[in-house]
Order: structure tokens, then C-alpha cells, then sequence
């Protein structure tokens, strides 16, 4: 399994993120538009990511659901068939929901920057500092709480659950 630190919070002001994001990053985001069907997983979460009819990941996390910089194990499987991927998990896995959203990437270093729309939450900041071999888990802390200063996040505006569960509850 991947290795990353994560966390994500509530954007008060998306415009300013963006504005902060280019600067850092030195360009323009990738735009996705990505819908995250989740399935009942007894050990982790399990999603099938939807770019297009012809692209897509399956993705296994484990991840604690706490409001601070966070280690995320993670298992990515692309797929060409997303359609007949998820009419197979459909047919043989419960559905615990769905998760619409417009996400905005932008990379500096081993960070991806996620500024994300979600389709009835708002807006989001995630960062994701994928761990390189031997670096350890404090470093790449480091990394995330830096780029947070960078941001002007404040505690409270952290996140602990993912989207799929923030639209339930």
C-alpha cells in the first residue's frame, strides 16, 4: 500500500485559496470532475472514482477519522471500464452512497493540493503529502501544517470525516 498525510478543511473563502494555490504551485490547477461511488468495506473504504465513461480508479483507504494531519494507507486500481466496474460492484456490494464534485489540483513538491466544490457541502481544502520511501510520517507533517500556515487555515475550520460521511450527517 501508498502512504500519504492528509487533512482537510472547510474553505471560507475558495477565491483566496485558489489565488494562494497558484501562487505556491507557480501555475494554473488540473480541473477533474469526479464522481465517488462508495461501497460497504468491513476494513478501510472502498470507491470507485468516475472521470468519464472511459476512465477511472478504484480506490481501498484506511484512515483515521480525526480533524488533524492524518496517515492515509491507500491501494489505486485505474480502470478503462469504469461503467461495467461499477455495475459489478453494484451487483455484489452494498452502496452506502455517492460523492459529486469539481476538484481543482495543484501540485508543490509531493503535495497535491485538492481545492474541491463538493456537490451539496461547499468548498474544501485537502492536502495530501504523499510520503516518499524512508521519509517518515513527522516530515511529511511538517509539510501539511506549512502549507495549512500558507492557507490561513485555523483549527476549526479542520475536517475529520470524509465528504461521503459529512453528507450524512
Amino acid at each position: 500500500m501508498a502512504v500519504n498525510v492528509e487533512i482537510k478543511a472547510r474553505l471560507a473563502n475558495a477565491a483566496l485559496a485558489h489565488r494562494t494555490a497558484e501562487k505556491i504551485s507557480g501555475g494554473p490547477p488540473q480541473i477533474l470532475h469526479q464522481t465517488d461511488v462508495f461501497f460497504h468495506c468491513s476494513d478501510g473504504r472502498l470507491k470507485l472514482r468516475i472521470f468519464d465513461h472511459s476512465s477511472g480508479d478504484l480506490i481501498l483507504y484506511r484512515r483515521t477519522d480525526e480533524n488533524h494531519i492524518r496517515r492515509s494507507d491507500y491501494v489505486i486500481a485505474p480502470t478503462s471500464s469504469p461503467d461495467a466496474l461499477l455495475e459489478i460492484l453494484q451487483q455484489t456490494l452494498k452502496t452506502i452512497g455517492t460523492v459529486k464534485k469539481s476538484r481543482n489540483l495543484y501540485l508543490v513538491g509531493q503535495t497535491r493540493i485538492h481545492i474541491d466544490q463538493v456537490e451539496g457541502l461547499g468548498d474544501f481544502l485537502e492536502l495530501e503529502v504523499v510520503l516518499k520511501a524512508g521519509q517518515s510520517e513527522v516530515e511529511a507533517a511538517q509539510i501539511a501544517q506549512e502549507l495549512l500556515d500558507k492557507f490561513g487555515i485555523r483549527a476549526d475550520d479542520l475536517q475529520s470525516k470524509a465528504y461521503i460521511d459529512l453528507l450524512h450527517s
